[in-house]
């Protein structure tokens, strides 16, 4: 046994050159790599034995790319946090997203981190979740056999699993065209500010009328069910409302649809009203950045919640 109980085992170790070189080995038995940051310390902590089987991804240029499209932008699944937080199209138009990049793990965890990776963890506590939700992702998935799109709510469906196959690799993220007076963010609840998980979370999107009112919106919470979740007819909720009515409304909604668990770290009770407090300050900081306010990544710390240290 190694360190932590780790036991010594061989593994076999591939680099892909090429996309297709990738799905080959996908289909003789590996499992994709790009940072590790998921797969290594799970395996280190015991949750899960290391593949027999491992390719690298992260030298493949086609995973690297985010680039603007007809219908929206393409964020290659390889894209690392420290770039989504960084990129200047997501800070304008997915702000969000950038909010959740920001708060994952260290910067060393950013920097190896990559969003294809986060998205197929499938964590229920990941900090990009929520945000991809409201922003309306779709996750590209593909196999030597083919490719298909996925819509998220589709694509999880409990703690660390997936819709995808053995052999399918998340090759890009989509996300549509953002409306004018639109904008985004996601908040949540922590109790340090590195190497944390959100013990509850929740972003927000809206798109704002002429007159300064709601025109829709959307809301997605993390932490608080085995999958994220969205707050259903939320849009509905909100219109017409001014931003500080609609984040009182959607608090609550945020409260009811909640589910979590009680574990070490926080109660059902706990989770499910806090949760409707970070939904409502995700709505109002997403209502201000609409009318153009700038308001800093992460947000969290813009706005002051969440741990001081």
């Amino acid at each position: 046994m190694g360190n932590n109980g780790w036991a010594r085992r061989s593994v076999s170790f591939t680099i892909a050159q090429t996309l297709d070189e990738a799905l080959a080995a996908l289909t003789a038995g590996a499992r994709p790599i790009a940072g590790g940051t998921d797969l290594v310390v799970g395996a280190r902590q015991g949750k899960a034995p290391l593949p027999t089987s491992l390719v690298a991804i992260d030298r493949l240029n086609e995973l690297a790319l985010l680039e603007s499209t007809d219908d929206g932008i393409r964020v290659g699944a390889g894209i690392t946090h420290a770039r989504l937080m960084n990129d200047p199209m997501i800070l304008s138009d997915y702000t969000a997203l950038a909010d959740g990049a920001a708060l994952v793990g260290s910067p060393s965890t950013r920097n190896l981190g990559t969003i294809g990776g986060n998205v197929m963890n499938a964590s229920p506590a990941m900090d990009t979740g929520a945000p991809l939700m409201v922003l309306g992702a779709v996750v590209e998935i593909q196999s030597a056999q083919g490719s298909r799109v996925v819509e998220l709510s589709e694509l999880w469906t409990g703690p660390g699993q997936t819709t995808a196959a053995a052999d399918e690799l998340c090759v890009a993220i989509a996300l549509p065209p953002r409306p004018a007076m639109s904008g985004s963010a996601y908040v949540r609840l922590e109790y340090r500010r590195a190497m944390e998980i959100a013990v509850v979370g929740a972003a927000a999107s809206v798109t704002l009328a002429e007159d300064g009112t709601i025109s829709t919106g959307s809301v997605a919470l993390s932490a608080v069910a085995p999958t994220i979740i969205e707050v259903e007819g939320a849009s509905a909720l909100v219109a017409g409302k001014t931003p500080d009515d609609a984040a009182a409304v959607i608090g609550a909604a945020a409260s009811d649809v909640a589910a979590p668990i009680s574990d070490v770290r926080a109660s059902d009770g706990y989770r499910r009203h806090t949760v409707g407090v970070m939904a409502a300050r995700a709505m109002k900081a997403a209502a201000r950045r609409a009318s153009g306010e700038m308001i800093g990544v992460p947000v969290n710390r813009a706005i002051g919640v969440g741990a001081t240290l």
